[in-house]
């Protein structure tokens, strides 16, 4: 079988990068798919993550204003198209580009949207006057309508569904790829986060959150993994909490940095279905999240593996943060049934899962 996907970017750190890198490596080497990734603007740059060598990638060029734009994007994505042939075409773009693709992109094969995020992702925030609203309502009409146009969707949990409501659609999770019978000890004085700096990551949220937890831990550190480091360790400088806050660029030896960790924090305000969460279980981290559309709520059960707060209950975040940091016993009971949760989205079981599904249509 051959897959194209089409995205705004694979080689970079986002969290759709890494899921594709993992997914796309697991068909072509455990299923021996062809896979093809069409990325835009990024040229000859070098992936973040690690590809198999059987993964083929394309790049095309957008520039000009938006007609120009989607003039061109209609052109190059149809070439590549006729180009390779493939047998099933994946979109997976929170951008409004990908939601007019079945509208522009004129093909018999089945186009699968791939929903990585909310229908109600926004990447700065959001003004309240009428027209602003108005303009919202409007932009979100249009995805339901335009989401119905794809011969397939796949959305990552049964709550992201929701949102849609739609007939054409299947629920597959993101997988765990981490295999390790390795746990962290929980003993160390660190929280770890793993985000783009980003709004809809919110981590100007988790610096304040932090704030009022760490009047009392000093002792505690907070470790943020992200993107743009150099510019949000300029505010956690601005906001004097340089001794108890950490910023990193992305690693790719993430795993170690989970083990010395003994709490993961996540302020997002809109999620797909989030990754880091898995992978923190995996290695025995009990999670904090806001209760944001969609996702952390298909992995935390709140007082179970994790805490799940309503969402901008910054108080109440910031209370259970600190009972996680008072109550190494609770930080091991979570930690242990967050193990068991991120067991049920493996490798095998959520690929098996794609396999029956991409060869069914």
């Amino acid at each position: 079988m051959k897959l194209l996907y089409i995205v705004p970017k694979i080689k970079n750190t986002g969290g759709v990068a890494r899921v594709l890198s993992i997914k796309a490596n697991y068909f072509a080497e455990h299923f021996n798919y062809e896979i093809h990734i069409l990325s835009q603007n990024e040229g000859d740059e070098k992936p973040f993550y690690d590809f198999s060598p059987k993964v083929v990638f394309h790049d095309i060029v957008l520039k000009g204003n938006a007609f120009h734009f989607l003039k061109s994007y209609k052109k190059q994505v149809s070439q590549k198209v006729k180009e390779i042939k493939p047998d099933i075409i994946l979109v997976a773009d929170n951008g409004l580009k990908a939601f007019i693709f079945p509208f522009i992109i004129k093909t018999k094969i089945p186009i699968v949207f791939e929903a990585h995020g909310s229908k109600f992702i926004e990447e700065k925030k959001q003004k309240k006057d009428y027209f602003s609203k108005s303009i919202r309502k409007i932009k979100y009409s249009f995805k339901d309508f335009a989401v119905q146009k794809f011969t397939k969707v796949v959305t990552l949990s049964d709550e992201n569904l929701k949102e849609w409501n739609l007939k054409n659609a299947i629920v597959i999770p993101n997988p765990s790829w981490i295999k390790t019978q390795k746990t962290a000890d929980l003993k160390r004085k660190k929280v770890i986060a793993i985000a783009r700096n980003s709004y809809e990551k919110g981590l100007d949220r988790l610096l304040l959150i932090w704030e009022k937890a760490s009047q009392k831990h000093q002792d505690w550190t907070l470790d943020i993994f992200t993107d743009e480091a150099a510019s949000l360790n300029n505010i956690v400088i601005d906001l004097g909490m340089t001794s108890t806050i950490n910023v990193f660029k992305f690693v790719k030896n993430i795993e170690e940095k989970y083990l010395e960790s003994s709490i993961y924090a996540m302020t997002s305000r809109t999620e797909g279905f989030p990754m880091v969460l898995l992978e923190a279980m995996a290695f025995g981290l009990p999670c904090i999240a806001f209760d944001c559309p969609t996702g952390p709520g298909a992995v935390i059960t709140n007082e179970e593996n994790g805490f799940l707060i309503p969402d901008n209950d910054f108080e109440m975040y910031a209370e259970k943060l600190s009972f996680l940091i008072e109550n190494e016993e609770a930080r091991l009971e979570f930690g242990k049934k967050g193990k068991l949760v991120s067991e049920n989205y493996s490798m095998e079981k959520i690929m098996e899962k794609w396999r029956h599904f991409l060869e069914s249509l």
